[in-house]
């Protein structure tokens, strides 16, 4: 099996498995699903973590407004009385006005918060390249899953449709306009990177590797639009940071050594004119002969 690095930029994404056989075309379209799954997971943790401080969204013509804007144009939030979390809720108004501010009770907030960590664990960059463990689709569908769960525990009655969360659990989430949207690639816009080369998608992965099916390789994933990715730093991060604390030490020793006066070497013991008559003496060190 051969480990492919997935990186975007110089950011390490995940470890991704696969076979030489394999078309790039296919190892793209996985690698895809994958990287726009974990940012779905990402933004819907974000968004729950609103929702524990102040419950579900307000209706789109809605958000944004005033308490007296609201009263004046007699709007009603119609789900929010209808999607109360369970067990009842404390009032902590969203100042964004995105929120109706109808905050779930302490447990289910403590609910909210463990699911999102168990989530992102899943899911979790840095951990999965330290451990050597590939993310698979399985691992995305958990999380969501996860997630998902714990929306139903605290709101039976499911969150209102025009929420964003419930909007990215049934697919029909509208990133237009948002960060988000530049984040995701689609998959007929991808690219994979290898050695400065991209990657023929009708060409199998042996084409680039070889024979060695048991190797570990940096690949990166970009817009067709982006070009070419920057190549790989010659030395790693950790390396360059061991050399510039070397050179500082020796150029911190230069500074001393010009610092000190030419003639200073005449107190050191191998300038004693008077050493190799007390060595034949076995004289050891200076002693005055005067009382």
């Amino acid at each position: 099996m051969v480990i492919l690095h997935v990186k975007r930029g110089d950011k390490s994404i995940f470890l991704y498995e696969t076979q030489l056989n394999t078309l790039v075309r296919d190892i793209i379209a996985n690698i895809i699903v994958i990287y726009n799954g974990r940012l779905k997971v990402e933004r819907i943790c974000s968004e729950m973590e609103s929702l524990a401080l102040h419950g579900t969204m307000l209706p789109p013509n809605m958000i944004g407004l005033t308490d007296e804007q609201i009263e004046e144009l007699k709007l009603v939030d119609e789900w929010g009385d209808r999607c109360i979390p369970s067990g009842g809720f404390i009032f902590n108004k969203d100042i964004y006005g995105r929120r109706n501010g109808k905050q779930p009770l302490t447990n289910m907030q403590e609910l909210i918060k463990k699911t999102i960590a168990d989530a992102k664990a899943l899911i979790a960059s840095k951990e999965l390249i330290a451990k050597n463990e590939c993310l698979t689709q399985k691992q995305i569908q958990q999380a969501i899953s996860l997630l998902k769960g714990c929306c139903t525990i605290i709101y039976p009655m499911k969150l209102p449709p025009h929420d964003v969360i419930r909007m990215e659990f049934d697919n029909i989430e509208d990133l237009s306009g948002t960060h988000a949207s530049l984040e995701v690639i689609e998959p007929q816009l991808a690219q994979l990177w290898f050695s400065g080369k991209e990657m023929d998608p009708d060409q199998k992965l042996s084409t680039y590797l070889g024979r060695n099916d048991k190797c570990k390789v940096i690949v990166k994933l970009q817009k067709k639009s982006e070009g070419a990715p920057s190549r790989e730093a010659v030395i790693s991060e950790e390396s360059r940071k061991e050399l510039m604390l070397l050179a500082y030490k020796k150029q911190e020793e230069w500074k001393k050594l010009e610092q000190n006066d030419d003639d200073d070497y005449l107190n050191s013991p191998w300038a004693d004119n008077n050493q190799m008559k007390r060595s034949f003496q076995g004289i050891r060190g200076n002693i005055s002969w005067k009382p």
